[in-house]
């Protein structure tokens, strides 16, 4: 018997032409399989508007049978010990964050671009999800972050971001690492990252690639005015404090995973530092780091036989 007998379906946030037929498919499989199912209400929406016709010989789940199985994210957490993510991995962010205080593993379909957390095609779905529904399946538990700011708290799977807003200006930042100042610097902001982290804006700021498994925090500026301003890796129990100069309100911004805003106030240091939640993971049998790196940047994959570099 699999270990998991309840999962959560999380449905794409963002209309999606491929949702509803993923989500009709992922529904029918599942109860095949003898797996209970709950959904959150995007997915609960897909599968009621006309899902059916995509799944095949198997029927869907009545209306009323949906609207009963239909919790909110926190509520698929206590229910569950397995979610499902159909969307990308903006859907799957969204989904962590909430999620982890549950401390329940999320496998995700993708049905977008190439994605980095979600790493099944909706193609191979069936095939994939048997594996894990057997045990064949790779666990990874990656680092998140936590902020905190004047009583205010926020969560990252991603990154922290101070940024400039709505002006032209530069932002003056103090940086502090333990207790120890590090350096003060004009710049449009700073990205404090973890390995998850360094595939996306970290990234385009020139910060560098660190493997998921690592015990790091990346410091990334954001157009600093200084060319000796470089990205900084620090050890993942580092306690980050930034201090803004000249604080202006409508200028300022503090942002989790280029989701979620947090109010800052004036005067007030803003703490990052790991947070005690990991995010789990599962991969099919067969997962490649490397591989979904070469896809995503577009570098080349073997040489020429026989060539010798």
């Amino acid at each position: 018997m699999s270990e998991f007998r309840v999962a959560g379906i999380v449905g794409k946030q963002h209309q999606d032409p491929q949702l509803a037929g993923t989500v009709a498919r992922l529904t029918a499989h599942l109860r095949q399989c003898g797996v209970a199912i709950r959904f959150d209400p995007q997915a609960a929406m897909a599968i009621t508007a006309g899902a059916s016709a995509s799944a095949g010989a198997h029927a869907a789940p009545a209306a009323d049978e949906v609207a009963a199985a239909t919790l909110d994210l926190a509520g698929l957490g206590a229910a569950c010990d397995l979610i499902i993510v159909v969307g990308g991995d903006g859907t799957l962010l969204h989904t962590a964050r909430e999620l982890a205080p549950a401390d329940v593993p999320l496998l995700g379909i993708n049905l977008g671009r190439l994605g980095f957390l979600v790493d099944i095609s909706p193609d191979h779905l069936e095939q994939r999800l048997d594996q894990i529904l057997a045990g064949e399946y790779r666990a990874d538990a990656r680092a998140m972050l936590e902020v905190s700011s004047d009583g205010v708290e926020g969560r990252a799977v991603n990154d922290v971001v101070v940024h400039k807003w709505n002006s032209v200006r530069m932002i003056e930042l103090e940086t502090y690492i333990d207790g120890q100042f590090v350096n003060a610097q004009r710049s449009d902001g700073v990205i404090v990252s973890t390995p998850t982290g360094s595939t996306a804006y970290a990234l385009s700021g020139g910060g560098p690639l660190v493997h998921p498994a690592l015990d790091a925090l990346l410091m990334v500026p954001i157009c600093p005015h200084t060319l000796s301003n470089r990205p900084l890796v620090v050890g993942g129990d580092s306690h980050v404090e930034l201090r803004i100069r000249d604080y202006e309100h409508e200028l300022v911004r503090l942002t989790c995973d280029g989701q979620t805003n947090l109010p800052l106030a004036e005067g007030r240091a803003i703490h990052i530092r790991r947070s005690k939640h990991r995010l789990k993971l599962l991969h099919p049998r067969g997962y490649d780091h490397y591989s979904i790196l070469r896809a995503k940047l577009g570098w080349g994959s073997h040489g020429r036989p026989g060539r010798v570099c």
